[in-house]
């Protein structure tokens, strides 16, 4: 799929917008009453950022628990969270929020997962990381010692420890990120990372704000994500 064709697509070379999945439902199937906030949403979903006020929209809308998973009886959950079969929560964990959590997944332990954050199938957010407002898709681990909010990351991601995210400018302005060769205002003052299918990150990895990383790219140890990293 091409930048002209997605006006600057990073997360996926295959994958349409329709196609991506908003609380692990491709948001082609999500049903919202004409003239809804949800509906003008999705039709006016253009850019990756687009996607999560879409997700803070239907997660945050969330008003009953589905747990298909197991919970440790030490963990503490404050919001409503459908946890889906083989998943595990485990000791130590906080939830605050409304959170969606697929299949197979492992969530901790002593970890901070805030809303509203969707991760997908086969996913592990691990030891003494935090994770506000995110969409994460299949197969991704964020395992050790990493911030990450307000972002989206693609299938078979991996970030090494001590990745941190920043979300917010010093000035408290809206995040502008680089579309065809200008920057393009994302109307978000807090607004972290797109992060392509495949990307791994080098431990002590740090990222700007608005920041974007193809599929497939990789950082070194240490590296400071200061311009897209794009092929």
């Amino acid at each position: 799929m091409s930048e002209k064709d997605q006006d600057g697509w990073p997360l996926t070379l295959t994958r349409s917008m329709a196609e991506f999945p908003v609380a692990n439902v491709p948001l082609k199937e999500w049903d919202a009453p004409l003239g809804s906030e949800l509906a003008k949403r999705i039709a006016g979903c253009r850019f990756p950022w687009d996607l999560l006020a879409i997700n803070e929209l239907i997660v945050g809308s969330l008003a009953e628990n589905e747990i298909a998973g197991d919970v440790h009886a030490s963990a503490v959950i404050e919001g409503v969270v459908r946890l889906g079969k083989g998943s595990r929560i485990l000791p130590g964990v906080f939830i605050e929020g409304n959170v969606v959590i697929g299949e197979n997944c492992k969530i901790g332990p002593n970890c901070y997962v805030r809303g509203n954050t969707s991760i997908g199938n086969g996913c592990h957010i691990g030891q003494s990381v935090e994770i506000k407002n995110c969409i994460i898709l299949a197969g991704t681990n964020v395992g050790h010692l990493s911030y990450v909010g307000d972002s989206i990351l693609g299938e078979s991601v991996n970030f090494g420890a001590g990745t941190i995210v920043s979300n917010f400018r010093h000035d408290g302005g809206n995040h502008r990120s680089l579309v065809d060769g200008g920057l393009v205002d994302t109307g978000r003052r807090k607004f972290g990372t797109i992060v392509g299918d495949g990307v791994h990150t080098g431990i002590g990895t740090l990222v700007y704000p608005g920041r974007k990383i193809w599929p497939n790219m990789s950082t070194r140890p240490g590296e400071v994500v200061e311009r897209d990293i794009r092929p």
